[in-house]
């Protein structure tokens, strides 16, 4: 039971000082893409620890699983890990909660994956009747749709057809290439398919609330991906153009006055924009990501050495 234990003290100190250590870090502000994948391999990383500490104590609990678990393994390999004796009450109950956490998760995520696709079979539904097809337009294709609308708005209804959306108050409110950085924008948004980014740590926050490794992903993950897109238009008509876009589509909305509001990070957003911070040299975004992947690599090699001892 060394190993399972090893695993759950490991994942407990990754949900407990990779949020911290990143929350004090600069450079994701620079690096938003490198932050979001960071973030995932975390995330990560802690699943698989409870995952693995999981199957081994059921490995230990019950001859069936042990059995199925290490079948072509030698007998050496069964003894590494301390399988051999019965695991009593606690590998039976550890592996029973974590095997319930397993399914709540599952649940929760199958549960916002019904949400997201009957948000958006209404909310294209709306569109429809907001803003008909066309005689010859594809259904099926990408759309522009334009809407009467006094809000200056705009945004990407996800899905298999994807859509931009923007109200006729924005087409009048965005000047030049303001607008065509906003599509960019979107567009980013869609490209990433950071809709699923969404839904995933939102499953996760929402399923277990108390658990402060996911909340902090929920909220990163929301912040992140605006930064990403904001780069991806930037980097296309200019920071500044989107700066103003942004500017343009928030500012009755009272995001830029003193009281806060729940589009507190647009003005963020525009400092970041406009303060044009230079990002990481290649080099140091290749370490970075390539640290980050490793982390779900470490409780794989926790789980195999044992075994790879008593093979050598």
């Amino acid at each position: 039971m060394m190993v399972p234990a090893a695993l759950l003290l490991l994942g407990a100190l990754t949900a407990l000082l990779a949020p911290r250590l990143l929350a004090l870090a600069r450079w994701p502000e620079r690096e938003p893409v490198v932050a979001l994948w960071v973030w995932q391999c975390v995330v990560g990383a802690v699943l698989l620890c409870l995952g693995l500490s999981m199957l081994l104590s059921a490995a230990a609990a019950w001859q069936a699983v042990r059995g199925r678990l290490f079948a072509a393994a030698p007998r050496g390999v069964v003894d590494a890990y301390g399988l051999g004796a019965a695991g009593g009450p606690w590998a039976a109950g550890t592996a029973l909660v974590l095997a319930g956490g397993a399914l709540w998760t599952a649940a929760m995520l199958a549960r916002e994956v019904r949400r997201a696709r009957a948000l958006r079979r209404a909310q294209g539904s709306d569109l429809l009747v907001r803003s008909p097809l066309l005689p010859g337009e594809d259904p099926a294709g990408p759309r522009l749709v334009v809407l009467e609308g006094p809000r200056p708005d705009a945004w990407w209804l996800p899905g298999p057809a994807p859509q931009l959306v923007v109200t006729t108050a924005a087409l009048g409110r965005l000047k030049g290439s303001q607008l065509d950085a906003v599509m960019a924008h979107e567009q980013g948004h869609a490209a990433a398919r950071h809709d699923w980014l969404l839904h995933c740590s939102r499953a996760l926050a929402r399923g277990f609330p108390q658990v402060p490794v996911f909340a902090a992903f929920e909220a990163e993950m929301h912040r992140l991906v605006e930064l990403a897109a904001d780069d991806v238009a930037s980097r296309r008509y200019g920071r500044l153009t989107i700066a103003l876009a942004l500017v343009g589509l928030n500012e009755d909305r009272g995001v830029f006055g003193p009281c806060a509001t729940p589009q507190a990070h647009v003005p963020q957003r525009v400092r970041r924009l406009l303060s044009a911070a230079p990002r990481l040299s290649a080099a140091r975004r290749l370490r970075l990501t390539a640290l980050a992947t490793l982390v779900p690599a470490v409780p794989v090699l926790v789980a195999v050495v044992p075994g790879l001892s008593a093979l050598a």
